[in-house]
């Protein structure tokens, strides 16, 4: 069994003994740097992303801030993807190893939805038949066949296991029994899984995964496949000979929190009149030529008839763990605010605290520090988010009726 390295995001990184192979595998994943020092010995330090990389002799695990359990990290990767459900969070086995939460938890998810048989549902095919089945695919016909009755281009509906949502857990599944040193008696579980999926089109290396649609008849897979959609979209693996057996789970957070806190709060704002625009791009000069253009871009807008009342930016702040932000990101949100014409900005980061008004000296413009705590139960995290949204929408509310009595 190899070594087990394991890291705070914030903290400075260490010094520890790596054989080149395994120090290049690090560096090529993005989970950290490593730099050599000599004597066989190389600094590692985190580089504000976290995750697992194994090797055949080392295993490197950089945690998140807080020490967020794989059950709340799993959880804000899933609502950030957009999935289109949010009835059931992902369920994790919470083990010290994320290897083996990882594959305790898939086995556990998937052994629950094949206990039943293998999922069915309906596939359009497109084929080439010499008699009818389906419909006859007229333009293709003429297209391809131009005064030829056969072979025919036909579409048809066939009820098959070869669908989405058994591609996508065989994916995982392939995916997750690739990753060195998993404990025997799950990987013979995820082997076993995977034989029930057979029959079933393997995904190629680095094809898009197939779109699927939540729904009654596929309840029982929605857990897993959930899971198995956050292990293909941030994690790789290489089964090889020998020193070529590599795997890793990189996620950068920053990024997933600005991702979760965008869609969590435009479902909240949703109860509330106008719309909510996620990304939105706004010219911050006056140029006459494009390459002149100053441009901001806020993580979500609230708009209403048309025109943007309220601004929100999310920060991580994986780099300090200084609490509500650093000057600039107010610099930032002050630029925002003028750009949009909008009295208040929103800064929501990932921390414990209390809310602060900040009132921006010589101008109208307020803006707010909202801490969103990630150690918190979800059913808490969002509850936090509609409050935000709740608040906000008060602040606009309140800014309508005082707009006439300025002067």
């Amino acid at each position: 069994m190899g070594r087990h390295i394991v890291l705070d995001e914030l903290s400075r990184g260490v010094v520890d003994k790596l054989d080149p192979e395994s120090a290049a595998f690090v560096n090529s994943s993005g989970l950290a740097k490593v730099s050599p020092m000599g004597m066989g010995l190389y600094r590692i330090e985190p580089v504000g992303k976290v995750g697992s990389v194994r090797t055949p002799t080392v295993q490197l695990e950089v945690r998140p801030k807080g020490r967020l359990g794989l059950s709340r990290l799993l959880f804000l990767l899933s609502y950030a993807g957009e999935q289109g459900f949010r009835d059931d969070s992902v369920a994790a086995v919470e083990h010290p190893d994320l290897w083996s939460a990882l594959a305790e938890s898939l086995a556990q998810l998937a052994e629950r939805a094949l206990s039943r048989g293998v999922l069915q549902g309906y596939l359009t095919v497109d084929e080439s038949l010499r008699t009818v089945k389906g419909r006859i695919r007229i333009s293709e016909q003429i297209a391809r066949r131009p005064g030829m009755m056969v072979p025919l281009e036909v579409s048809y509906d066939e009820f098959t296991e070869d669908i989405a949502e058994n591609r996508i857990l065989r994916a995982a599944l392939e995916r997750m029994s690739q990753v060195p040193r998993v404990r025997a008696d799950v990987l013979s579980r995820l082997r076993q899984l995977k034989g029930k999926l057979d029959a079933v089109t393997r995904l190629q290396s680095g094809a898009p995964l197939p779109p699927w649609r939540a729904s009654r008849m596929n309840l029982r897979y929605h857990a897993v496949l959930r899971l198995a959609e956050v292990i293909l979209r941030n994690s790789s693996a290489e089964a090889g000979e020998g020193k070529q057996q590599t795997a890793a789970f990189v996620v950068d957070m920053a990024e997933v929190f600005e991702q979760f806190v965008g869609t969590a709060l435009r479902e909240a704002m949703a109860a509330h009149p106008g719309e909510t625009r996620l990304q939105y791009g706004a010219l911050l000069n006056e140029a006459v030529r494009d390459s002149d253009r100053l441009t901001v871009r806020p993580d979500a807008v609230h708009f209403l008839g048309g025109r943007p009342v309220v601004v929100y930016d999310s920060k991580y702040q994986a780099a300090t763990d200084a609490g509500a932000s650093l000057n600039a990101d107010h610099y930032q949100l002050l630029a925002y605010c003028t750009a949009l014409q909008v009295p208040t900005a929103w800064l929501v980061y990932a921390g414990s605290g209390e809310m602060k008004l900040r009132r921006i000296l010589n101008t109208d413009i307020d803006i707010v520090e909202y801490p969103l705590d990630l150690s918190r139960p979800p059913s808490e995290i969002l509850a936090a988010v509609a409050d935000l949204a709740e608040q906000s929408w008060g602040d606009v509310v309140r800014q309508a009726r005082e707009q006439p009595a300025r002067p």
